[in-house]
C-alpha cells in the first residue's frame, strides 16, 4: 500500500474523481479539488471515507496563485504531508477554428491549464524535494493525445495549451530528478466522460470511434489506472514520461 498525500486538482468528476478514488483505494490519502461541482466532490470524498480512506474536499480555482497557495496548506493541515499531485483540473475553451477565437477565452485556457499546472507543481516541490527538506514524491500531469494530434477544427488553443503540459513535464522531471522528484504525464485519448456534452456535443465520441483502432472509447477509470501506477512506487525509475492512453489512436 501506497502511503502520503496526494492532491487532486479537479477531482470532482470525470478522470480526476476516478482518479482520487483509485488513489484512495491504494492508500494514498487525498484531497479532492475542485472549482465547480461542490456536491460531486463531496461525494467522492464521501465515498473514500465509506470505504476506509482518508479524504478531504477542498475548494480553489486554480487559475488563481492564492488560491493555489491555499489548497497546498489546508491539505497539509487536513491529511499531512504532501507526496503526490495530480494536475488534472482543465479547461477546453469550447470549440472554435482559431479565427473565431476570443482573447479573453484564450487567457483563461492558459490561466487553468498552463499557468495553473506550472504554479501547482511548483509549490508541490517546495514541499517534496530534498534539497528543500522534504521526503521525495511524484507529480503527474494531465496532458492529452490533442498535444500530438493539433485537433484541428475542434480546438487547436487546447491542444496547443497541452503541448506546453508536455514540454514542462519533461523539463521539470529533468530539474528534480535528483531531488526525490518524478514527473510524469498521463495523455488520454477519447474518454468517457461529460466533457463533450458540456463543450455542446454529446455526441462527438460516437463521431470519433473510427479513428481509434480499438474501436471505442475509453474509460476515466482506465486513465486513473495509469495516473496512479506513475504515482506509485511501482513506477520508481520513471521520470520525463508521457504516458498515451487512448486505444491506439
Amino acid at each position: 500500500m501506497e502511503s502520503g498525500t496526494v492532491i487532486v486538482t479537479g477531482g470532482s468528476r470525470g478522470i480526476g474523481a476516478a482518479t482520487a478514488l483509485l488513489a484512495a483505494g491504494r492508500g494514498f490519502s487525498v484531497a479532492v479539488n475542485y472549482a465547480t461541482g461542490k456536491n460531486e466532490a463531496s461525494a467522492v470524498v464521501r465515498m473514500i471515507r465509506e470505504r476506509g480512506g482518508r479524504a478531504t474536499s477542498i475548494w480553489a480555482d486554480i487559475a488563481r496563485e492564492e488560491e493555489i497557495a491555499r489548497l497546498f496548506l489546508e491539505a497539509e493541515r487536513d491529511l499531512g504531508p504532501i507526496r503526490g499531485l495530480v494536475n488534472n483540473a482543465a479547461i477546453t475553451g469550447g470549440f472554435a477554428r482559431v479565427e473565431n477565437i476570443a482573447a479573453a477565452a484564450l487567457e483563461r485556457v492558459w490561466a487553468v491549464n498552463v499557468t495553473g499546472t506550472i504554479l501547482c507543481a511548483r509549490e508541490a516541490v517546495r514541499r517534496m524535494s530534498t534539497k528543500r527538506g522534504g521526503s521525495g514524491g511524484a507529480i503527474v500531469n494531465i496532458s492529452s493525445l490533442a498535444a500530438r494530434t493539433g485537433s484541428a477544427g475542434e480546438w487547436v488553443h487546447y491542444a496547443a495549451s497541452k503541448g506546453a503540459v508536455d514540454s514542462f513535464t519533461i523539463g521539470l522531471a529533468r530539474e528534480v530528478a535528483a531531488e526525490g522528484i518524478r514527473v510524469n504525464a498521463v495523455a488520454p485519448g477519447l474518454v468517457e466522460t461529460g466533457l463533450h456534452a458540456a463543450n455542446g456535443e454529446p455526441e462527438r465520441l460516437e463521431r470519433m470511434k473510427p479513428s481509434i483502432p480499438m474501436g471505442r472509447a475509453g474509460t476515466a477509470e482506465e486513465v486513473a489506472e495509469a495516473v496512479v501506477w506513475l504515482l506509485s512506487e511501482k513506477a520508481a525509475y520513471v521520470t520525463g514520461s508521457i504516458l498515451e492512453v487512448g486505444g491506439g489512436r
